[in-house]
């Protein structure tokens, strides 16, 4: 072997290995340290956050987080939006349909047909766009505050609980604009829920 050809095979050898080494250094610096860093600073200041904003009830057991939307079919209790990707916090996203899609159609007459039945003393020109549509995650667990009143005869009728104690425990989960400038005032129906079960207790 030559000159040129021992250092060209050197050159290789040299290359070759700072390039391993720099890729343990990374390995170790972005897929460990890092991590284990964020984690770590994630768990000390913001601990609720970082474990998912769980809810609990008042026995201490987790319920659902405050950031996933559910459904509620019993009608004594707040109802949610519409989700198109049936309430699954795995996954988030909308079917994107465009206002004359037959399937957008159908599914907007089965809810508002639903809300005839379950609300007769409410008439459907006072529904809410927002109970018979969904969010654009599918996963907002939160509706306005006219959403949440419009459904107090209802509740009141099967709970016995006044419409003017329910519209309070409504007003004391209305949540107002962030910073008093962004976003609207809204109510997280899963905290409103549970809330109305410690009344029904």
């Amino acid at each position: 072997m030559n000159n040129h050809e021992q250092k060209k095979a050197h050159t290789a050898r040299f290359l070759f290995s700072t390039a391993l080494r720099a890729s343990l250094v990374f390995i170790i610096l972005c897929g460990i340290c890092y991590p284990l860093v964020t984690t770590g600073a994630a768990q000390l200041l913001m601990p609720d956050h970082a474990n998912g904003s769980l809810i609990k009830n008042s026995e201490g057991k987790i319920v659902g987080s405050e950031l996933i939307g559910q459904n509620f079919t019993d009608p004594k209790y707040f109802q949610s939006r519409v989700s198109s990707i049936e309430y699954n916090g795995a996954g988030s996203g909308s079917n994107n349909y465009a206002p004359s899609n037959p399937d957008l159609m159908e599914r907007t007459k089965a809810t508002i047909e639903s809300w005839k039945n379950n609300n007769p003393d409410v008439p459907v020109s006072e529904l809410p766009i927002d109970l018979i549509t969904n969010s654009g995650s599918g996963l907002d667990p939160h509706i306005t505050p006219k959403s949440a009143e419009v459904q107090i005869p209802r509740i009141s009728k099967l709970t016995g609980i006044s419409e003017g104690e329910l519209g309070e425990l409504v007003d004391q989960h209305t949540d107002s604009r962030d910073l008093g400038i962004f976003g609207e005032p809204r109510v997280n129906v899963l905290k409103l829920n549970l809330a109305l079960s410690e009344l029904l207790k």
